[in-house]
């Protein structure tokens, strides 16, 4: 998925956000998550927006939806950051978590657990740019250990 600023990586982003979402519960028939499962996917699935939009919030001007940092960025590591290296990933995968549970969808939870490796991967990669870009990013690798969860 090599390009410019990593274009490929945003599609097939999407796209698995969207199975997620449009996955149909019942795919695997009576196969199905405990009722009560939904008890524990609301609270997730709030906690996961929420993460996300601090992270959102905390680049500021620069976000990006693309994993090479735009031009002239600057290295954020205060607030969520100083938690959790990739914050928007980690609230989109614990929102989808969370959306499985609501759903009590087995094929939801298995997609969902499938962006969780995609994001791995993607974070991963998006990485080398930010070492690359950023002389500091090393240092602060070492000091914040949670690339998508903050342990």
């Amino acid at each position: 998925m090599a390009t410019k600023r990593g274009e490929g990586w945003v599609v097939a982003q999407v796209v698995l956000i969207l199975a997620v979402l449009l996955i149909p519960p019942e795919l695997f028939g009576a196969y199905r998550l405990p009722t009560g499962s939904w008890i524990v996917g609301i609270p997730l699935a709030l906690v996961g927006g929420g993460i996300g939009l601090a992270g959102i919030r905390e680049l500021g001007k620069n976000l990006t939806p693309f994993p090479k940092p735009k031009d002239g960025a600057t290295l954020i590591q205060s607030g969520i950051y100083s938690i959790v290296r990739h914050p928007i990933y980690a609230g989109i995968f614990s929102a989808a978590i969370g959306y499985a549970l609501l759903r009590a969808s087995i094929p939801t939870l298995l997609q969902a657990l499938v962006l969780g490796v995609f994001f791995d991967q993607k974070a991963r990669f998006e990485e080398r740019w930010l070492e690359q870009q950023f002389p500091d990013y090393a240092g602060y690798r070492r000091q914040v250990r949670g690339r998508i969860l903050p342990f």
